[in-house]
């Protein structure tokens, strides 16, 4: 389908931003600058922001959008999509949102793989879809961007495809976040194997990304295998958040790997770190890649290898990171809401192009 935005006389679609934590606030900055975009409403949950200007929030001039806190607030406004980017992932408020007509681009990654949700949920959405004639998508930076858009386009001039290898690397020295680095992510705990809840985040944030990427080349994969270790300190690490204990988590890493035919077809494996100085859990030197990016290699009839990295300053590199995943989905929004009624995928979607002037 021909995206709209790119015509002559570009279309203007109404949205909605659905929360304004970290990511959500850098996606309503963005859509309030978009060319194509029309900001009419921004829901937030915290009651200090209730009330106040979209302007004022992400700290530019009023836009004359006052924050409200209600869905049937955002169904009332009649968006053509809502920007659906909070903490948990709420079915009963993606339905709600969907039947009355309006599309949506989320950041929730339970959505990247319909074949991945339970039958009945999946159901239900689509139910949702087909009642509002809407459609929703999913997508982000990691996973979205690197597990499907940029792996789509490096096998499309391949007639075979032997391996996909994903490495992200993420030196989180820089972020002054505490809650995030030692309470959600683990750093600066003791000495133990890798946290059964990272294991799992792994496995349901990429396995289903990677697995819609395989089915859409015909390479469906049979099952998916996750292992992760843990780099400990060697000394005291001095981060932005805080410090680090020598002896304690310093550095983790996770892999996925998805089989086929009793091979190895794709893997992911993420490397976060806040000290390269660390003593591995499996006993192997790590390779670390700084400053923070992505090594895709993809090994097939045209073998490809393909190094990204941010090249930022340190301190600037906070203040960069939301962009990668509130951008794509900014750029999404006039293919969703031109797609066919239902749950989209990277794979089913064109080529989505930004349009930035």
């Amino acid at each position: 389908m021909q995206q709209q935005s790119n015509s002559k006389t570009p279309k203007r679609y109404r949205v909605v931003q659905w929360a304004t934590g970290n990511v959500g606030s850098r996606s309503l900055r963005r859509a309030i600058e978009h060319p194509d975009l029309e900001l009419v409403g921004v829901l937030v949950h915290n009651p200090e922001k209730l009330g106040r200007d979209a302007g004022e929030l992400v700290g530019i001039a009023p836009v004359g959008v006052a924050a409200i806190s209600s869905i049937d607030e955002v169904v009332a406004l009649k968006p053509d999509c809502v920007l659906y980017m909070p903490h948990v992932c709420n079915f009963d408020e993606i339905c709600q949102i969907l039947a009355s007509g309006a599309n949506i681009v989320t950041t929730r990654m339970e959505l990247q793989n319909p074949a991945a949700l339970d039958a009945a949920t999946c159901a239900r959405v689509e139910a949702a879809c087909q009642q509002g004639n809407s459609s929703i998508h999913a997508t982000g930076s990691s996973p979205g961007f690197i597990t499907e858009a940029l792996p789509i386009v490096l096998a499309s001039i391949q007639r075979r495809l032997d391996t996909l290898t994903i490495n992200e690397f993420a030196d989180c020295s820089s972020r002054n976040s505490p809650e995030m680095l030692f309470q959600m992510m683990g750093f600066g705990r003791p000495a133990g194997p890798a946290h059964p809840a990272q294991l799992e985040h792994t496995k349901n944030s990429f396995g289903p990304s990677l697995q819609m990427v395989a089915t859409a080349l015909g390479l469906p994969m049979d099952d998916f295998d996750v292992v992760g270790e843990v780099g400990l300190a060697r000394n005291d690490v001095h981060i932005a958040a805080g410090v680090v204990p020598a002896g304690t988590v310093a550095a983790m890493k996770t892999t996925l790997t998805g089989m086929r035919n009793g091979k190895p077809l794709m893997s992911f494996t993420s490397t976060w770190f806040v000290s390269t100085d660390v003593e591995t859990s499996d006993g192997k030197e790590w390779k670390f890649v700084s400053p923070s990016g992505w090594h895709v290699v993809l090994q097939g009839d045209c073998p490809l290898d393909v190094l990204i990295t941010f090249p930022v300053e340190a301190e600037d590199y906070a203040d960069m990171t939301p962009g990668l995943t509130a951008h794509r989905p900014i750029n999404a929004v006039p293919y969703v809401c031109e797609a066919p009624a239902g749950i989209r995928t990277t794979a089913d979607l064109p080529q989505i192009i930004a349009r930035l002037g």
